[in-house]
């Protein structure tokens, strides 16, 4: 570390070591981006936070190289059930489908999770993790940021002074790039000026964690009880969680008093005063979205750019989606491979997003805490009656209802009209192939799918970003994609890091692997499941452009690759 009256430099300085500034330095580290991480605390938050993580989070962490250490604190196809105050389950969620490689919904240790995370950054001698450092001031020029933060001990709360009886010193720090992750008191959004906006409701949650699951059944059971909303959820490690929702006339320090604890927790376990505690706290869901995420080279990610009910599991999940879309972008800015304004789709991409998840979840929330019995009753009448309905019972219970990231503007190329930096919703060419496709939606915007495919290097089928790699790639249907680019795109591709990928039926992997010219930015995928021949038979598409966050970027048929990608450096403000 360097001497703290010194002045460090590092390509991005994160603020907070929570789960989206260890995500962010995880990727930026892989990317070879040099990262100083400065937490105000002196260790990782240690009490249990988040529970839910879903597919996308997981296919960020693949991204991270970390499946194999977070696996062990994860539980698989976490089942949520809606039950009324009887206990009559009004609609299950538990969608099966696998697209991005990984279950829909796993339940887990936050805590060990981030630690995983943690451990991670030991890779990367180019990532320093600094604790006991608070940001206090930032100062912005057109080359960077100054940043100054206060070093020294303080409460585990790490969002006061310092200890009493302690001298802290003052470190600097030059970056070409600061992320605020600091939380929902964030320094860096009130420095930004950004507006919070949304809703506080008032009310509270009281949270209750035990050790050695008393109940003992997997998954979440969301209690639309209107004497009193709960929460019921298995956890791995044999953690049980309940949450309860406080009445007015109930204070806070409630959750102190162990007769009231074991009062609500009466109805769930035969014998309450038995239970080994973890923890109890109570806590206000807050829906609130930053009107901006960036200012010059300051941006916010996480908690500090929106705030997330708890009810649809999101806040976690929405931060490392802020992570996974930021992190190539800088990258690329760090290559001065693009221009300033590249960061501007980061905001473009990611506040409406997260904006419709704060609002799915408030809604969710709307039809659990109920407590007009009129309404509860209404309510769990029509439940029962449309859960007797095949399509709207599947709806809900592959939770179709989430609104999936779709990115409209940002880095994108519409797939009819080759626009650079907007993608309608529909292909709307007039070609025998767009009219005769069974699927005109537009798949620019939205994830591809991963599923298991062979390559030459792997003796056992591999998830699809290990085969094509970390960074932008070009996938060929049945095709070689180098062939359809000019010499001077495939420098510029070559100068990206881009790979090429030509997916093949298993049965012709040998004929392309001996057809086609052998390199190190070119990979034959054999298909052998036949899901990406599916979603390839469905589309009037032949080539997608993937970027890092796996993401398409463009979509096209074979022809035109060439043009598709000189839109596409236009859209991402390429400087190459």
């Amino acid at each position: 570390m360097a001497p703290r009256d010194a002045v460090s430099e590092t390509d991005v300085l994160i603020i907070g070591a929570g789960p989206v500034g260890l995500t962010l330095a995880n990727l930026l580290g892989s990317y070879g981006v040099s990262v100083i991480l400065a937490e105000a605390r002196s260790d990782l938050i240690d009490y249990p936070r988040g529970v839910g993580l879903d597919d996308e989070s997981y296919r960020t962490i693949q991204a991270m190289g970390l499946v194999d250490t977070v696996r062990p604190h994860t539980n698989p196809n976490h089942i949520v059930k809606i039950v009324n105050g009887k206990g009559r389950v009004l609609t299950v969620n538990n969608p099966t489908p696998e697209p991005f490689g990984f279950a829909r919904k796993h339940g887990f240790i936050q805590p060990e999770v981030d630690r995983a995370f943690f451990d991670g950054l030991a890779r990367y001698e180019h990532v320093e993790v600094a604790f006991e450092h608070m940001l206090i001031g930032l100062e912005q020029d057109d080359a960077g940021v100054t940043a100054t933060l206060e070093v020294g001990p303080r409460d585990m709360d790490g969002t006061t002074g310092p200890l009493p009886d302690t001298t802290p010193t003052t470190r600097q720090v030059r970056a070409s790039f600061v992320v605020g992750c600091e939380g929902g008191r964030s320094f860096t959004r009130k420095w930004l000026g950004a507006n919070f906006v949304g809703e506080s409701p008032s009310t509270r949650w009281l949270v209750v964690d035990v050790e050695n699951d008393p109940v003992g059944t997997p998954g979440v059971y969301l209690g639309a009880d209107p004497k009193r909303p709960y929460v019921s959820i298995g956890l791995p490690h044999a953690v049980r969680r309940w949450e309860f929702m406080l009445h007015d006339d109930e204070p806070s320090d409630a959750c102190d008093d162990d007769a009231f604890v074991h009062g609500l927790l009466a109805p769930h376990v035969p014998d309450p005063t038995s239970l080994e505690g973890l923890r109890r706290r109570v806590f206000t869901h807050h829906g609130r979205v930053a009107d901006t995420f960036r200012s010059g080279r300051v941006v916010i990610a996480g908690d500090a750019a929106h705030l997330m009910p708890v009810w649809m599991g999101q806040g976690f999940n929405s931060g490392l989606r802020d992570a996974t879309n930021l992190a190539w972008k800088l990258a690329t800015l760090v290559r001065g491979q693009a221009d300033l304004d590249l960061l501007d789709t980061y905001d473009t991409e990611r506040r409406d997003h997260a904006k419709a998840m704060v609002d799915l979840s408030i809604t969710m929330g709307t039809f659990i805490k109920q407590q007009d019995p009129k309404v509860a009753l209404l309510r769990d009448s029509v439940s029962t009656a449309l859960g007797a309905v095949p399509q709207i019972k599947s709806y809900f219970s592959e939770m179709r209802f989430k609104p999936m990231p779709r990115y409209t503007r940002g880095v994108l190329v519409d797939p009819s009209t080759l626009t650079p930096g907007n993608a309608a919703a529909k292909i709307t060419r007039d070609l025998i192939p767009v009219h005769t496709a069974e699927n005109t939606d537009s798949p620019v915007g939205v994830q591809f799918i991963q599923p298991r495919v062979m390559t030459k290097a792997s003796e056992q089928p591999a998830l699809l970003d290990d085969a094509i790699g970390p960074w932008w790639a070009l996938l060929g249907w049945g095709n070689d994609p180098r062939r359809h680019l000019d010499d001077e795109l495939r420098e510029i591709a070559a100068a990206m890091g881009m790979r090429f990928g030509c997916i093949v039926p298993e049965t012709q992997r040998p004929w392309a692997e001996a057809t086609y010219p052998a390199s190190d930015d070119f990979v034959v995928i054999g298909d052998h499941t036949g899901e990406l021949k599916r979603w390839y038979d469905d589309r009037p598409i032949s080539f997608v452009f993937i970027r890092p966050d796996r993401f398409v970027a463009a979509a096209v048929l074979a022809q035109e690759a060439d043009p598709a990608f000189r839109q596409l450096l236009i859209a991402m403000k390429s400087t190459l």
